[in-house]
């Protein structure tokens, strides 16, 4: 179990939701050694996993959208794991009507959204998948609110998220 000192998260409560979910996903990356290989990602447990993810796709969203999310290899990690269905089920099912409409976008153009780029190719990217705009608005108009329903999930259910020391 990842272990996670009790003045660590105290302090990272102190900043805020956003600090106190990133006390949790730097202690996985850790945990990880900020590599996705499949012998690391072994480390973590479910929900530990859809936390992470959450971190990941709040980050990519608040930056540069899902455009971004896939082309920094993250597409499978959100889309191709019960990251929607496990969200769902801690009380955010308009965040995973938003991750299930996204894949349905990825997984009809994977292979294109995934391939290299340039920058200029990169940013024609924004043009080409404007079917993710409705849906990276929705996240971004409502990214506070699912920020604070994880940190609240993530409070009431400590002990399967980390091992707090």
């Amino acid at each position: 179990m990842i272990k996670i000192k009790d003045a660590e998260l105290r302090k990272g409560a102190a900043e805020g939701m956003d600090g106190f979910i990133q006390v949790f996903t730097d202690a996985y990356m850790q945990a990880i050694g900020g590599e996705f290989t499949e012998e690391s990602m072994a480390r973590l447990n479910g929900v530990q996993h859809t936390l992470l993810a959450y971190k990941i796709l709040r980050d990519e969203l608040m930056e540069g959208g899902f455009c971004q999310l896939i082309q920094n290899g993250y597409g499978g990690y959100i889309f191709h794991n019960p990251f929607a269905k496990v969200i769902k089920q801690w009380g955010l099912p308009e965040l995973a009507r938003i991750i299930y409409d996204a894949r349905r976008i990825y997984d009809m153009h994977r292979e294109d959204l995934e391939k290299e780029r340039t920058d200029d190719e990169f940013m024609a990217m924004y043009e080409n998948y404007e079917a993710f705009d409705p849906l990276e608005e929705m996240f971004i108009e409502n990214e506070e609110e699912y920020t604070a329903l994880v940190a609240n999930y993530v409070d009431e259910h400590l002990e399967q998220f980390a091992e707090i020391e």
